[in-house]
């Protein structure tokens, strides 16, 4: 490379190379050469392929292990969730027959539905037994 005329760069920890939105090509640890009179560079070494979206999946997945186990810690030292129990066995037992929809919105029946993966019957008894709280009603149908 030096008789290209090429300098090498020193300190250069990790490279990463952008193609499309979610995927990376990351070089760590590489031999890289500029040249002189411009901003073109020469990078050596192995390119491993990073998934962002992945990567963002298994992040979010390790977040909501995390908050469950600190849920259930935090149910053990005030003596249990009652509503984590009620919520549970009330989703087992739901007849898929007609949806008790009383004080509920159609809409967040939907979203819980959809976000858990789950039927509107189920969805409706977890909303009912996390007193229509939606957030707390996904979190106890998708663990």
């Amino acid at each position: 490379m030096s008789k290209l005329g090429m300098e090498k760069v020193e300190n250069v920890d990790r490279v990463t190379l952008r193609r499309g939105r979610n995927l990376l090509y990351v070089i760590s640890n590489p031999d890289c050469f500029k040249a002189p009179n411009s901003d073109t560079y020469v990078v050596f070494g192995e390119a491993k392929a990073e998934d962002m979206a992945a990567k963002a999946a298994a992040q979010a997945k390790a977040f909501q292990a995390e908050a469950a186990n600190g849920a259930a810690a935090a149910a053990a030292g005030a003596g249990g969730a009652p509503g984590a129990a009620k919520i549970t066995s009330i989703t087992e037992e739901v007849d898929e027959g007609e949806v008790d929809m009383e004080g509920l919105e159609e809409k967040d029946v939907d979203l819980v539905a959809t976000q858990a993966n789950v039927s509107k019957g189920k969805a409706a008894a977890a909303l009912k037994a996390s007193d229509g709280d939606i957030v707390s009603a996904i979190m106890e149908l998708t663990m």
